[in-house]
Formats: C-alpha cells, sequence, structure tokens
C-alpha cells in the first residue's frame, strides 16, 4: 500500500496550510476576543479563497466547483482543522446536499453558493431532537398549493451569515414496526421569508466567533418549489448527500491536534529545567510520544475512510471509527499539551486554552460519542443477525 502524498496533494495541503497561517492565524486572538468576525473581513477572506481557486473545492467541476475528491477534500479540511473555525468558515465549502437541486433551485440556490454569492446553512438540531431526527416537533402542513410551517430549530451553526438555510422539517407520520415515525422533507428556507427569523444562539465555550443560533417558524408559508429532494423524502436525501460529512469533523480534529502537538513539542525542546530541556524527561517525553501516536493514528483512520468513500466502499462504520477516535483524541492531545506548558498553557496569553475549550464540541456535533459507538456496534452485530 502506498501512503505517500502525490504531488498535487502535496500542493493541495501546502497551499491551505500557507492560507491558514498567513491570512487566518493573525486574526485568531481578535475573533476570540470579540467573538465577532466582521463582515469585511469575511468578505475578504472568501475573495482570497477564490483566488487561489479553492472556493467550493467541495463541489463537482460541472457546477463550478474544485472537484476535488473525498481525499483530497479531507487534506483540505485537515489543514483548515488548524484555524480558527470561525475565520475558516468562509474559506467557501457549500453543503454537498445542494447537489440535490433541480430546475430553478439550480440557479437560485446551488450555483449562487459554488460561486460564493451565497451562503447556506444546514438545520435539523432542535430543542428536543438531537440525535433522534424523528422526534423533530417543527412541523409543516400543507395548504392548498403552499406548506405552513411551525416549529423551532437551535444550534444552527454559522445561520447568522447565511443567505438561505436548508431545513428538515416533519411533514407526515408513519407507521412503522416500531410504533409511528415522523416522514422528514427538507426545504429551502430564504432570510426574510415572511414568518421565519434567525435569531442569536447560546454562549459557547467553544469556537468563540462562530455563531450557533436559533431558528423560529411561526406560520411560515412556504411553496412546494422549496422542497429540495422528495417530499417525505428528507431520510434519503441525508443518506445520499450526508453520508460523509463527519470526516469533516475528524480531519479538523486531526489538523488542530497537529497544531497543538507542534507548539508542545517546540516548548518541550526549549523550556530548561534542573539545567535539561523537559523533553528530556520520561514525564514528558512519554507524553509526546503517546501524542504522535495517536494524531497518526486518527489521521490514518480519516483518510482511509475517505479513500474508501471515493472507491465506493461501504463506509459507514469506518466514517463513525473516525470521527469518534479524532474527536477523543484532541481531546486527549490538548489536555496533554497544556500539561507540558504548564501554568502558562491556561492562560489566554497562549492559544492552548482555546483549543483545550473548542475540542469539546467535537465530542458532540455531528453525532455524539455515543452514536458513533452505536453505529459502529450495529455495523458489526447486523451481519451476525443480532
Amino acid at each position: 500500500m502506498n501512503f505517500a502524498l502525490s504531488e498535487e496533494q502535496e500542493l493541495i495541503v501546502s497551499t491551505v496550510r500557507e492560507f491558514c497561517e498567513k491570512e487566518l492565524y493573525p486574526h485568531e486572538a481578535e475573533v476570540e476576543r470579540t467573538g465577532v468576525v466582521p463582515a469585511e473581513f469575511a468578505d475578504e477572506i472568501k475573495q482570497k479563497c477564490k483566488d487561489i481557486g479553492f472556493y467550493a473545492a467541495n463541489m463537482p467541476e460541472a457546477v463550478g466547483g474544485g472537484g476535488l475528491s473525498h481525499l483530497d477534500f479531507c487534506l483540505v479540511e485537515r489543514e483548515l482543522g488548524r484555524a480558527s473555525m470561525a475565520l475558516s468558515h468562509f474559506f467557501g465549502r457549500p453543503s454537498g446536499i445542494l447537489m440535490a437541486c433541480t430546475g430553478e433551485q439550480r440557479e437560485k440556490y446551488l450555483l449562487p453558493a459554488v460561486s460564493g454569492e451565497r451562503m447556506d446553512a444546514l438545520a435539523m438540531t432542535e430543542p428536543d431532537a438531537g440525535s433522534d431526527v424523528r422526534g423533530m416537533k417543527c412541523t409543516a402542513r400543507k395548504q392548498g398549493g403552499d406548506w405552513i410551517v411551525n416549529g423551532s430549530k437551535h444550534f444552527i451553526s454559522h445561520a447568522d451569515v447565511a443567505d438561505f438555510v436548508i431545513v428538515f422539517i416533519a411533514t407526515g407520520e408513519e407507521d412503522t414496526p416500531r410504533g409511528i415515525k415522523k416522514k422528514i422533507t427538507c426545504f429551502l428556507v430564504d432570510r426574510g421569508t415572511p414568518g421565519f427569523e434567525i435569531l442569536p444562539g447560546y454562549d459557547s465555550v467553544s469556537h468563540r466567533g462562530y455563531q450557533n443560533c436559533r431558528l423560529q417558524f411561526d406560520d411560515c408559508r412556504l411553496p412546494e418549489a422549496q422542497i429540495l429532494g422528495e417530499l417525505h423524502g428528507g431520510f434519503d436525501i441525508m443518506n445520499e448527500w450526508l453520508y460523509g460529512t463527519r470526516i469533516t469533523v475528524a480531519a479538523m480534529c486531526v489538523g488542530r491536534a497537529r497544531r497543538v502537538f507542534d507548539l508542545a513539542l517546540a516548548h518541550a525542546a526549549e523550556r530548561k529545567q534542573f539545567g535539561q530541556a523537559i523533553g528530556k524527561f520520561q514525564g514528558v517525553g512519554f507524553k509526546l510520544a503517546d501524542m504522535i501516536t495517536e494524531i497518526d493514528a486518527a489521521d490514518l483512520l480519516t483518510l482511509s475512510a475517505a479513500w474508501r468513500l471515493d472507491q465506493h466502499l461501504p463506509t459507514n462504520r469506518e466514517i463513525a471509527s473516525a470521527k469518534l477516535y479524532a474527536s477523543e483524541m484532541l481531546a486527549r492531545v490538548t489536555d496533554e499539551a497544556i500539561q507540558v506548558f504548564g501554568g502558562m498553557g491556561l492562560m489566554s496569553d497562549l492559544p492552548l486554552e482555546r483549543f483545550w475549550r473548542d475540542a469539546r464540541v467535537e465530542r458532540i456535533w455531528d453525532g455524539t460519542s455515543e452514536i458513533q459507538r452505536h453505529i459502529i456496534s450495529r455495523e458489526l452485530l447486523r451481519p451476525l443477525g443480532a
């Protein structure tokens, strides 16, 4: 097996890493302090991303995107994971679910998202429905040729800067062997639609400046044309277009862990106690050994899952394993890095305490660690009839 990156892949890595170091790192402290990315600076990041040819790199060339494979795009996300998420968000990656757009939807949503004229956000989570998507209470009822939507969503990432939101809503019920379940439909909802509000979310210790928002629907009228995919086909569209999104979390965790490790390694080599570099003490040196081993393991799990997607192989378990291990690895690595730095690691003068806080949410969003373990165990037991 050849684990080496091609020249093109090496170029992807170096280009994105240089972009992060030059364009994003210098602004992280200010975003952390204010919790805000100024609109003009967000536009500047988007334009510079377009200038280097990486905007919408995850989308097919046929619609104007970069056409990167899952593996190549994983390398992009890994490097972006090194930077503040509030800033790297504007290194545009539209949701792949927009490839389900048809007819006029392509001109109104897909193509402008790929070109960077419009930004999207994805909304599923509700106060009473997180991992249990079928438990959602935000509903739409048919009235004439339209759908009337009522209910709310929360924890909707970057909806504050979105021009439209891709929303999953309950549109009916059906009998199943496990009882009555909600039918789910995906809708495209424009900012400014009457009866639809995008509201501030909650103050989070993780990823300051990367806002979570609440969505409120009060008799919001949506025409049939706003349905993305088929009526009641929400799960089908999720499975087809959102299947591999957890790899993004895994890849970004790996990138962030490598940045944290680089800081810890340099400190262990430079900081002296008792007449020698602290890295020479077994208590610190062994931490470094464990950290890099875990990072490499998470990296290979993630790249392997992305490769399997490119080969059109079943990858559900592998994606869950990558997301589970990488997110939990990041928590351990950031914690150990702070231990290597000692008291200074907890001070806001250094970025480590930010990485430590940011790491916490990775085990929750895009499916909690418990959900990933459920997916993995289910995939192992099903072939045995259990």
